[in-house]
């Protein structure tokens, strides 16, 4: 009999409400929630797909492991030693050096009880503020705009904006690839009433920017010039509420004289675009009903991301473009949970319930309410200086909590270094192939999406519950029971009270939390499990005497500083920082695909995923690549100051000229390196501490690598992939995905063969060596062809191939992976399996992935007239999740000419 568990997603900041359908213990379906308010039953393609993630333990943390020392391999252990261990080890460091040389690395895809257990555990017991998470590098600088401003984090936004807006601002935000569910609303807005205004600034041309009104395509980087110079034009052409300015701010002359320096003009220069676009969004956004502001990494990741906050909320302040329907500075955020994380102080730099570590007042109130004393007035380490700090020996010890910082942190070759110097490190995760895992001393395990229960702060600041649809494998634990559990015998060891991480379920923790939220600008002491039951998933504030939570913040024009006015900034322009020079002359732009999310941990584990995008690859203007006698998939090696990589090339023109663009996603689990992190560089924005990971200054040049592999089995694609992955680092180019339910697909290059790696990858792979198994090889040509069969007879099923040799011997394996996915009886003699072997054409890419409809499908149909809708009837593309919708009508805006022309390169 199926279940049917109400629960959240445990992708973006959307917070999308889900309907788990579970049968005998297993996660058998998924749909979108109907009633929850955040996407009233849509889901992305990402979501729809969750339950695929959740039906194989392949890779999953199922017990506890330790090692003996750090040269050892981790052995499985009872959980009672692994927790005694992990308490034992952070205690004597504590003793003999202090309670800064620990610290904790956390991540918004925590729940907020899981938090706030990791908070007081860090900030009450062992009084360290060494505690930081994976926001720092998403959502921190929008936390230092919000709390400069208007004197507390949080948007003053909410998603019934989306529809009440009349121009919609996107900056630094692909919205449609990113939070795809949300752009739903958008589109649907916008078809209703074609007079919205959309303005996209951002220097690719992505799918939402194809979708505009306005692209405004600036240099990297340039946000802050961008926005002086429309705020120039507003100001002299008296478009500026200075009744609003008057009444309810402060600051607004100190910005006036440094704005003064930038006439349109002059920004349009700075920014690389033309006047009268500038002319005209500015206009746009001045005289709306209703201006909304959509903003993500594009602002936040930059060492001036906080400058380029206050300078767009400066615009909305300015024209009082907030505080009612349609009209604010809607920061969205990046993870599930990364507003609870703020909630509960999760930051090295903020104490809980949005209180400040330097204020006396504000540490009395935690510790009375914790019952502690002596909380330290030190800001704790953020993520960049934290990891600098376990690379020098400053920190002795670090706990990294459902994260993967080997991979995500830029310059992420000093992490490496970092956390292999370190005397101790303790990961506690659900999956064992992260790039971090191979450095954990301790592996706790920790249950996963679908298994654990408790609360999720999404991007308008509403609180939904999260409910367990079935237990979690192995002896996996939730994260809150992990950690109370340590800390119990941590506080043992310090001589402290056993009795305050005494909690006997999430509903405990989370009440403790929202007592002390009480009176602060987040107060939820209205709010409770039993409410949020009854009444579904509810805004903050909520205080005790209120009917409901607040959608808007701001209404009354009062702000949250100490005299209840907004606070305009006098920010000034900074260029990245890291310029493009001689030596390093591109442009390197960082950012998401459309069905991957941050590491592939979960998403790299569904075949249909890899469908839309499949290797990782460096997008290039054509223009670009012909001057350097680059062609469509050569390799590339791109490099920094920092480190290289190897990629296939993607041309489009998409990119600006001089500027290239790979994305975040890939990791060690899927190639040879650590992700396009090996180039990115750490310099952080003074105010929020986030590092720079939008921008690098690059070179490109040919990979020389004349050996080639290309390899496919059928099977369980995760256990080969499992079994694969320690062999990619060893080649300098490697690239692993899955197909469908059953295929694992395997490139690699490299100077030349790489002795007995090959023999490695065929038992890793689980190929036969026996009469299963055709080999022939050309030993003059270093070329090796093998074909394995489902079985002996000769009318059997391919399972299997590799080839390896030059590019040109190698050109066959295109062949041979269409009759692998065929899956078909083999007809004819074996041998004849490398007859014919010339190189087939280029898989056709899959553009919506629920209909399985591909890009010459859609081009063909566009080629011969058919519009949106149609494609939508005739193919039944973007008719289920909708996230394809964006590139159809991309496509279909071409004319038949191009459209047609764009079909022969598919």
């Amino acid at each position: 009999m199926t279940t049917v568990t109400r629960s959240t997603c445990c992708y973006c900041g959307v917070g999308c409400g889900m309907l788990i359908e579970s049968e005998d213990g297993r996660i058998t379906g998924v749909k979108g929630d109907p009633d929850h308010p955040a996407n009233y039953g849509r889901l992305c393609s990402k979501g729809m797909t969750l339950p695929l993630t959740a039906q194989s333990t392949v890779n999953r943390a199922l017990v506890p492991e330790m090692r003996a020392t750090r040269d050892a391999a981790r052995e499985a252990v009872g959980w009672d030693l692994a927790l005694d261990t992990v308490a034992a080890r952070f205690a004597g460091i504590i003793e003999r050096h202090g309670p800064d040389a620990v610290a904790f690395y956390v991540s918004g895809q925590l729940l907020t009880e899981d938090y706030y257990v990791f908070n007081k555990l860090a900030k009450g017991l062992v009084r360290t503020n060494n505690i930081d998470t994976n926001s720092r590098l998403c959502m921190s600088s929008a936390v230092s705009g919000y709390k400069m401003a208007f004197g507390a984090d949080g948007p003053p936004t909410c998603y019934d904006d989306l529809e009440a807006a009349r121009t919609v601002l996107f900056a630094g935000s692909n919205m449609a690839y990113a939070h795809p569910v949300l752009f739903r609303r958008l589109e649907e807005a916008k078809t209703r009433d074609p007079s919205i205004k959309w303005i996209v600034v951002d220097p690719r041309r992505t799918d939402t920017a194809a979708m505009a009104d306005l692209h405004l395509a600036i240099e990297p980087g340039t946000d802050v010039a961008l926005f002086h110079g429309m705020l120039h034009h507003l100001i002299w052409d008296g478009r500026v509420d200075r009744a609003f300015i008057d009444a309810h701010t402060e600051g607004f002359d100190a910005l006036k004289a440094i704005v003064r320096d930038y006439p349109p003009r002059f920004a349009a220069e700075l920014c690389g675009i033309e006047e009268r676009d500038l002319l005209q969004a500015a206009e746009w956004f001045g005289a709306s009903e209703a201006a909304l502001s959509l903003y993500c990494m594009g602002l936040n990741q930059s060492s001036h991301g906080t400058d380029k906050n206050l300078a767009l909320i400066a615009l909305h302040l300015a024209t009082r473009q907030i505080g009612r329907p349609g009209a604010g500075p809607f920061s969205l955020t990046g993870q599930p949970n990364a507003m609870g994380g703020r909630e509960v102080g999760g930051l090295a730099t903020m104490l809980a319930a949005h209180r400040d570590i330097g204020n006396p007042d504000h540490r009395a109130e935690v510790e009375a309410l914790w019952g502690v004393r002596g909380l330290s007035a030190r800001p704790g380490l953020p993520a960049v200086d934290m990891f600098d700090a376990v690379r020098d020996g400053r920190i002795k010890a670090i706990w990294i909590a459902c994260t993967n910082p080997a991979h995500s942190m830029p310059d992420n070759t000093r992490v490496r270094e970092a956390l292999a110097n370190a005397e101790f490190v303790v990961v506690q995760e659900a999956f064992l192939n992260t790039d971090t895992v191979p450095y954990a001393d301790v592996v706790l395990p920790a249950s996963s999406w679908g298994e654990k229960a408790g609360t999720v702060t999404n991007s308008e600041r509403r609180i939904s519950r999260v409910r367990a649809a079935i237990p979690a494998p192995g002896q996996a634990r939730p994260d809150w029971w992990i950690v109370t559990e340590v800390a119990k015998r941590l506080a043992a060891h310090m001589g402290a009270s056993v009795e305050r991480f005494a909690f006997a379920s999430p509903e405990a923790v989370f009440d403790e939390h929202r007592a002390l939220t009480v009176g602060r600008d987040l107060d939820i002491g209205g709010l409770s499990y039993a409410k949020l039951e009854a009444q579904g998933p509810q805004q903050w504030p909520y205080t005790a005497d209120a009917a409901s939570g607040q959608a808007r913040r701001y209404a009354d024009g009062v702000f949250a500083t100490a005299n209840g006015r907004a606070r305009f900034h006098p920010v000034t322009y900074q260029p990245v920082a890291e310029k493009a020079d001689p030596r390093f002359p591109f442009h390197l732009l960082t950012g998401r695909l459309r069905d991957q999310w941050h590491g592939m941990t979960r998403t790299g584990r569904v075949g249909r995923l890899f469908e839309h995008a499949p290797e990782p690859m460096l997008t290039m203007r054509r223009e670009d690549a012909v001057r350097r006698g680059f062609r469509e998939g050569d390799l590339v090696n791109v490099a920094s100051r920092r480190g290289e990589l190897v990629l296939a090339l993607q041309l489009s023109d998409e990119v600006a000229s001089g500027t290239v663009f790979a994305p975040m996603h890939w990791s060690g689990q899927f190639m040879n390196r650590g992700g396009i992190n090996e180039t990115t560089l750490a310099a952080v924005d003074p105010h929020s501490a986030q590092p720079e990971l939008k921008h690098a200054a690059v070179r490109i040049g040919p990979a020389r690598l004349p050996w080639r592999l290309m390899a496919a089995k059928r099977g369980d694609p995760l256990a080969m992939q499992a079994a694969v992955q320690p062999l990619l680092a060893e080649r300098r180019y490697a690239a692993v995905r899955i197909e469908g339910d059953d295929l694992l697909v395997i490139r690699a290059a490299d100077t030349n063969a790489p002795a007995q790696w090959v023999e490695r990858l065929h038992d890793a792979l689980g190929l036969p060596r026996n009469e299963a198994l055709l080999q022939y090889r050309d030993a003059q040509r270093s070329l090796d062809k093998r074909v394995a069969w489902r079985d002996t007879y000769v009318d059997g099923f391919l399972t299997a191939h590799a080839i390896e040799g030059d590019a040109a011997g190698n050109a066959g394996g295109d062949i041979l992976m269409e009759r692998l996915r065929a899956n078909a009886p083999w007809q004819g003699p074996r041998h004849a399996v490398f007859i014919g072997s010339a190189a087939a054409a280029p898989r056709d890419r899959t553009v919506c992935q629920c209909k399985g409809v591909s890009a010459s499908q859609i081009t063909t149909a566009v080629a011969a007239g058919a519009d949106i809708d149609a494609l939508k009837a005739k193919l039944g593309c973007g008719t289920v999740c909708g996230s394809c919708g964006p590139e159809l009508r991309r496509m279909c805006g071409a004319t038949p000419a191009v459209a047609a022309a764009r079909l022969e390169t598919v």
